[in-house]
C-alpha cells in the first residue's frame, strides 16, 4: 500500500511539473525540476486540460457569438494558456529552416529570439487554417475535436524524442533537458493521447492516421537537414500535428 502511494505521488509530481512548464497555470511550489525530461511523458495529459479549457471556453461562447468568432476565442485562451510554448517553437522553425542553408545556420537562426519573416507567415497561415477548418465543422463536434487533437497531437513530439537524437552539441540549456522515452513510457503516454478520441464517431478515429504520417515525414525532414531535433523541432511538430489532426477530422465528418 505505501508503494502504491509513493507511486501515485511520484506520478501527480511529474503531471504538475509537466503543467508547470508547458502552461501558466498556478502548480504547487517547490517541485523538482530535475525530474523535468522525464516529465515529458505527461504531455497528452497536459493535452487533456488545454483541450478542455478550449473546448470550454467555444461551448460557451458559441452560445453568444458566431461559431468563427468562439474558435478564435478558443484557440486564443489555448495559446493565452500555454503562453503559445509551441506556436513558438513552430515559428522558430519556419524561420531556421526556411531563411537558413546548412545546419549550424539553421540551428543559429532558430536560437535567434526574433520572428522572421518566414515565421510570421507561418504562423499566421497555421491559425488562419485552424480557424478555417474548425469554423466550418458541425458546431457540436468542436469541442470533442478540440480535447482530442490538443490531446493527441502532443504524442508526437514524444515520437521524435525516441526516435531521434537532440541535434544541438553546444552544451545549450535544451540541450540538458533531452530525454529519450521508453516503449513503457510511449505505451503509456500514447494511451492517455487517444483515450479522447473515444467520444468521438468511430470513423474520426482515422484522423490519427495522417498525423502518424506527417510526423513521420517532419521527423525525417528534421534529421536529414540537423541530424536529429531542437526543443523547437518539438513544438512545431505539436502545432503540424493538431492542424492535421483537424484536417482529418473534418474530412472524415463528411462522410459520418
Amino acid at each position: 500500500m505505501a508503494n502504491l502511494y509513493l507511486r501515485l505521488h511520484s506520478c501527480l509530481g511529474l503531471f504538475l511539473l509537466a503543467l508547470s512548464f508547458y502552461t501558466r497555470l498556478p502548480t504547487p511550489p517547490h517541485l523538482d525540476y530535475q525530474k523535468l525530461p522525464q516529465a515529458s511523458i505527461y504531455l497528452p495529459l497536459v493535452g487533456w486540460v488545454a483541450g478542455g479549457v478550449c473546448a470550454l471556453v467555444f461551448y460557451l461562447a458559441v452560445l453568444v457569438w458566431p461559431p468563427m468568432t468562439a474558435v478564435i476565442l478558443s484557440i486564443t485562451a489555448g495559446i493565452f494558456m500555454t503562453g503559445a510554448f509551441h506556436e513558438d517553437g513552430f515559428a522558430d522553425v519556419c524561420d531556421g529552416f526556411g531563411g537558413g542553408w546548412g545546419k549550424q545556420r539553421i540551428l543559429d537562426i532558430m536560437k535567434d529570439s526574433q520572428v522572421g519573416a518566414y515565421g510570421a507567415m507561418g504562423i499566421g497561415l497555421l491559425l488562419l487554417l485552424k480557424t478555417s477548418v474548425l469554423s466550418a465543422m458541425p458546431v457540436a463536434a468542436v469541442p470533442l475535436v478540440l480535447w482530442a487533437g490538443h490531446s493527441v497531437s502532443r504524442l508526437p513530439p514524444l515520437l521524435l524524442m525516441r526516435q531521434y537524437d537532440y541535434a544541438r552539441v553546444d552544451g545549450s540549456k535544451g540541450a540538458a533537458a533531452v530525454f529519450k522515452p521508453s516503449a513503457k513510457d510511449l505505451g503509456f503516454a500514447g494511451a492517455c493521447a487517444v483515450s479522447p478520441m473515444l467520444l468521438l464517431p468511430m470513423g474520426c478515429w482515422l484522423a490519427a492516421l495522417p498525423v502518424l504520417l506527417v510526423n513521420g515525414l517532419l521527423g525525417r525532414y528534421f534529421h536529414r537537414h540537423i541530424g536529429g531535433y531542437t526543443g523547437d523541432c518539438l513544438g512545431a511538430s505539436q502545432q503540424v500535428a493538431e492542424v492535421v489532426f483537424y484536417l482529418g477530422a473534418s474530412a472524415l465528418w463528411t462522410f459520418i
